[in-house]
């Protein structure tokens, strides 16, 4: 697959009870399952719990994260998941574009860990390319992603103590 990575990125140990909502755009439900799969096969083999929450599309992605900034809810860290595919008009760019911009705004706005799996492409065959895969897919990476960043902020906040 073009633009796969060859190191693991992924938490150095478990993440023994970190506590991870998925953030799922379910836009393309088959797309969607494909993500959640790999999300969940590395959430559970890091050892972490998670929550799911289901949205329309991309652009409510961010939005739901920053639901979370009032601390009501207790999460380590958020696993986005969602795919936008080129159409015929400008919409794909505006909604690439601002939930990419949003989701990193609000993450930093929240200083939760993000891991993003919005996948940006052309097809539906390229989407399900990336996605597919389990814990080698898209999904997957973004847990890694999201899990190592919870092992950084434990590091940190070991050091201060």
């Amino acid at each position: 697959m073009a633009g796969k990575g060859t190191g693991s990125g992924g938490p150095e140990g478990r993440i023994e009870g970190a506590n991870i909502l998925i953030i799922e755009a379910r836009y393309y439900d088959d797309i969607a399952d494909e993500l959640l799969a790999g999300a969940v096969g590395e959430i559970e083999a890091a050892g972490a719990r998670y929550e799911r929450i289901a949205v329309p599309g991309a652009l409510e992605i961010p939005q739901v994260l920053v639901m979370l900034g009032d601390g009501v809810f207790e999460f380590d860290g958020v696993v986005a998941c969602g795919c936008v595919i080129r159409g015929e008009t400008s919409h794909y760019d505006i909604v690439v574009n601002n939930a990419n911009h949003w989701l990193y705004e609000a993450a930093e706005e929240t200083g939760l860990p993000v891991g993003n799996a919005i996948l940006t492409v052309d097809t539906k065959e390229q989407a399900l390319a990336r996605a597919r895969g389990g814990r080698e897919g898209k999904g997957g990476d973004a847990a890694r992603a999201c899990l190592r960043l919870i092992e950084i902020r434990r590091q940190f906040d070991e050091r201060q103590s």
